[in-house]
C-alpha cells in the first residue's frame, strides 16, 4: 500500500496501491497512521509521492459501489480523517504530485504545505462535479486558501481538470519539473525550510494554518453525513454506474 524512504531528516511516503493508486479504506488508514509513525521516528518533513504519471487517481469508485452504507459512510470519514491529519501534521508535508491527480489525489495535496508537480499532460483538479458529487464547504475552503476564492469557484462548479502549466498559473501547484525530479525537487524545498529554526519556522508556520487546523480540527463536526446522502443521489448513482462500466470496458 505505501512504500517509506527515508531521506535523513525527510521521510517520503509513497503511494503504492498499483495500478492508480486508487484510495481505498485500507489505504487511508495505513496512510493515516504512517503520517503519525514517521513523525514520532523523527522525520522534521515529510514528501507524500505517487507513482510516475500517477500520484492518485482518487477514490477507489468500484470498491465504493459494492459497500453498504455503513461502509461508504466509514470510508469517507477515514478519507476526511485523512484530510485532517494532513491540515494537523506537526511537520512540514510536501505533495510531490507525480502524475495525474483527479479529485481525491488533488484534494489530498490542498493539505500539503507545498505542491510540487510533474511537467507535462497531466491533470489535476477536483473534477466531482463531473460524476455527480457535491464539494463539501470544508474541502472547498481548503482549495479556496491555495488559489482565491473566485478562481476555486470557477474550478469546482465546473468541476475542471486542468494541466500541470495552468495549475502553476492559477496557483493550484506551486512548482513544476521533469517527472522524474519531482520527488527531488520537493525534497530541495524541504531541505531549505529546515535550515531555519525549528522553534519559530514551526510555530509560525502553526500560525499561518491556524484557520485550516480549525476548519479540520473535528472530523465529526463536518457534514458527512450530507455528503453521504449525496453520494447516494439517484443521479450520482447512475454517472458513478456508468463510470465503473467505462473502466470495466477499457480493462
Amino acid at each position: 500500500m505505501l512504500d517509506i524512504i527515508r531521506h535523513d531528516a525527510i521521510t517520503e511516503i509513497r503511494l503504492a496501491r498499483p495500478p492508480v493508486n486508487a484510495l481505498n479504506l485500507e489505504l487511508l488508514r495505513t496512510l493515516r497512521s504512517s503520517l503519525d509513525t514517521v513523525v514520532s521516528e523523527g522525520a522534521r518533513g515529510i514528501v507524500l509521492s505517487g507513482a510516475q504519471g500517477m500520484f492518485s487517481a482518487g477514490v477507489d469508485v468500484p470498491a465504493l459501489l459494492q459497500a453498504d452504507r455503513n461502509g461508504v459512510r466509514e470510508f469517507w470519514r477515514e478519507f476526511f480523517g485523512t484530510c485532517s491529519s494532513l491540515a494537523q501534521s506537526p511537520v512540514p508535508v510536501v505533495a510531490a504530485i507525480t502524475g495525474h491527480s483527479p479529485a481525491g489525489g488533488a484534494v489530498l495535496s490542498l493539505f500539503c504545505d507545498y505542491r510540487v508537480m510533474a511537467d507535462g499532460p497531466y491533470k489535476i483538479g477536483l473534477n466531482e462535479v463531473q460524476v455527480g458529487l457535491t464539494v463539501p464547504d470544508a474541502i472547498q475552503f481548503a482549495l479556496r486558501r491555495v488559489v482565491g476564492a473566485y478562481r476555486a469557484e470557477r474550478l469546482l462548479v465546473a468541476g475542471a481538470m486542468i494541466d500541470s502549466a495552468e495549475a502553476l498559473a492559477c496557483g493550484f501547484v506551486d512548482e513544476t519539473t521533469a517527472i522524474d525530479q519531482v520527488v527531488t525537487r520537493a525534497r530541495v524545498w524541504l531541505d531549505d525550510l529546515l535550515t531555519r529554526p525549528a522553534h519559530s519556522m514551526l510555530a509560525t508556520r502553526r500560525i499561518a494554518r491556524a484557520d485550516l487546523i480549525d476548519m479540520w480540527s473535528d472530523v465529526d463536526a463536518l457534514a458527512i453525513d450530507d455528503f453521504v446522502d449525496g453520494f447516494y443521489h439517484p443521479q450520482t448513482q447512475i454517472v458513478l454506474q456508468a463510470l465503473v462500466a467505462r473502466l470495466k470496458n477499457k480493462g
